[in-house]
C-alpha cells in the first residue's frame, strides 16, 4: 500500500465557509505531500513557478492538490498539471497574487486544482471542466471572510483577466482564467452571488 493511502495521516479541522457549516477533513498536508513528492517529479514545475515569480503565491502542497474525492476515486492526492497548461497556471497564480495584493483575498486555502479527466469524471466534475483543460482552483475562505470584494473585482476587472468565478453549494469558490463568466448554486449565471444582469448557463466545475 502506498504511504498516502494509510488512514489517519494529517489533522482534520472544521471550517465554516461563507456562513455554511461543513466538515473538511483535509488530510493532504505537508507530511502527506512530502511522501508523495518523493515518488513524483515536481522539480520542473517548481522551477517554472520560480521563473515566473509566482512560487509561494499558493503553498505548493495546496497548489498540487487534486480532487477532494481522490480516496473515493482511488486516485492520487496530488497531481502536476501537464506542461501544456503551465501558461494557464501562471495566469491563474498572477490573478491570485493580484487579489492578495489588493486585499480582495486575504486568507484562503486551495483544496483542488488540476484534475486529470478520469478523476474529474469520478469526482463529479463537468465535462470540459477548467480543472482539466486549463488551470482552475477551488478554495475555501475562513468563516469571517466577506466574499463581496471578490465579486466586485470580477465585475470591474474580470474581463481583463478572462476570469471565471463561481461558488458551489458546498461554499467552495472556483477561480480560473479560462473565460469571463460566473455561476452559482445551480451552476447557472443567474444564481451567481455576483447577481449579473444577464442569466445563462456556465460550464464551470
Amino acid at each position: 500500500m502506498k504511504p498516502w493511502c494509510k488512514a489517519g495521516i494529517g489533522a482534520g479541522f472544521l471550517l465554516t465557509v461563507l456562513g455554511v457549516a461543513q466538515a473538511q477533513a483535509e488530510e493532504r498536508d505537508l507530511y502527506l505531500f512530502a511522501q508523495w513528492a518523493g515518488d513524483h517529479q515536481t522539480r520542473p514545475f517548481r522551477q517554472m513557478l520560480v521563473d515566473a515569480r509566482v512560487y509561494g503565491v499558493v503553498p505548493i502542497h495546496q497548489l498540487l492538490r487534486s480532487a477532494s474525492d481522490w480516496r473515493l476515486c482511488r486516485a492520487e492526492p496530488f497531481a502536476v498539471a501537464p506542461a501544456s497548461q503551465w501558461p494557464a497556471v501562471r495566469s491563474t497564480l498572477l490573478l491570485l497574487k493580484t487579489l492578495g495584493d489588493q486585499g480582495v483575498l486575504k486568507r484562503y486555502e486551495v483544496v483542488s486544482a488540476y484534475r486529470n479527466p478520469v478523476l474529474n469524471r469520478c469526482a463529479g466534475g463537468a465535462m470540459g471542466s477548467a480543472h482539466t483543460r486549463a488551470f482552475a482552483v477551488d478554495l475555501l475562505l475562513p468563516d469571517w471572510a466577506d466574499p463581496t470584494p471578490l465579486c466586485s473585482f470580477w465585475q470591474a476587472h474580470g474581463k481583463d483577466w478572462n476570469m471565471g468565478l463561481g461558488r458551489y453549494p458546498s461554499g467552495r469558490i472556483h477561480i480560473d482564467t479560462a473565460g469571463y463568466r460566473t455561476w452559482g448554486g445551480d451552476f447557472s449565471t443567474g444564481s451567481s452571488f455576483c447577481a449579473p444582469a444577464v442569466a445563462g448557463k456556465a460550464q464551470a466545475r
